[in-house]
């Protein structure tokens, strides 16, 4: 544990020292230079580490993902689009896509939902009350993924009938005397996924809540009195004067839980690893890569995530831009 801390310790300090020294080595460059050409060439040498690192980090690993999935499974020669004909084609794939839409359509209006609500009650209490409320509904984000995943597992957990229950729902069922549900296999109605998308909404409401509240708490309190005046009840208010008012906070909150559920992998992966009708893209995807080795398929399916999420990307920019242009 102490290695641990010490390495992560230098790598941080050892990272500083580099970013240090590469700047002023820029920042030397730059003096060089005659008149006002320092002025001018010095914001760019400035961004310049910035746009080297978005190029490594992301431009090149989305262009190469690109070529990728216009070949074959071995990257070997190309195939144009016979990788996505070839997935779009197969009923089980169609049943992924099927399954990531229905937690795109669920799990972020689920977030919204109870973020706005958990917020409005907690503004509701005294300081120190809605301080320890909202505390306790945004631990879950000090808990990774898998962590949590983990435990919810084992909350859903169901052993045969007759031996002593460790899932707490199925403690909870036989102590009623009903036999024991094995929960994570019921695909009936999508039941399963529907507990998958509780633990990932479970994880993510806290983030919800914190963003919805301060938008709230935004809301001129003269607005709302003038409402209350003129005979406005509680209801009309939060429809007509509050939602108004943080709609690009919603519809931030929105973007950014859809962006999470469209590429979510660790929570299925850990909880049911796709069985029993659960899967979804962002695990397909993985054991196109890790289990088949097919690159790509695997490349195919990154690519229509990527068309899926860069129009999102382009609304939430728009919208951001129209707010500070307001």
């Amino acid at each position: 544990m102490v290695s641990q801390v010490l390495s992560t310790v230098l790598t941080v300090l050892a990272g500083t020292a580099a970013a240090l020294a590469v700047y002023w080595v820029l920042n030397k460059l730059a003096e060089v230079l005659p008149g006002r050409w320092e002025d001018r060439i010095k914001p760019y040498l400035y961004i310049a580490p910035a746009i080297a690192a978005i190029g490594v980090y992301l431009v090149y690993p989305t262009v190469v993902t690109v070529v990728d999935s216009l070949k074959n499974s071995d990257g070997t020669r190309f195939v144009g689009l016979d990788n996505f004909s070839s997935l779009l084609g197969t009923p089980a794939f169609r049943q992924t896509l099927l399954n990531s839409l229905l937690w795109i359509a669920l799990v972020p209006a689920a977030c919204i939902v109870v973020g706005l609500l958990v917020a409005l009650l907690a503004d509701r209490l005294s300081s120190s009350a809605e301080n320890a409320a909202k505390t306790v509904v945004f631990l879950p984000m000090a808990i990774s993924a898998v962590g949590s995943a983990t435990v919810w597992r084992f909350m859903y957990a169901a052993q045969p009938a007759g031996t002593e229950q460790t899932g707490l729902l199925n403690g909870v069922v036989t102590a009623f005397g009903h036999d024991p549900v094995p929960w994570l296999q019921q695909s009936t109605a999508h039941t399963n996924s529907m507990l998958l998308m509780i633990m990932l909404l479970w994880g993510q409401a806290g983030f919800s809540m914190v963003l919805l509240s301060a938008a709230i708490k935004g809301v001129p309190m003269e607005t709302l009195e003038a409402a209350r005046l003129d005979g406005a009840g509680e209801g009309r208010i939060f429809w007509r004067i509050i939602i108004p008012q943080i709609r690009g906070t919603i519809i931030t909150v929105f973007v950014t839980v859809l962006i999470t559920v469209m590429k979510v992998f660790d929570v299925v992966y850990v909880m049911t690893n796709g069985s029993f009708n659960t899967n979804v893209v962002g695990l397909e995807f993985f054991n196109q890569l890790y289990t088949n080795y097919n690159y790509g398929y695997a490349s195919a399916i990154v690519v229509m995530l990527l068309i899926a999420i860069v129009p999102i990307m382009i609304y939430q920019i728009r919208q951001f831009r129209a707010e500070e242009s307001a």
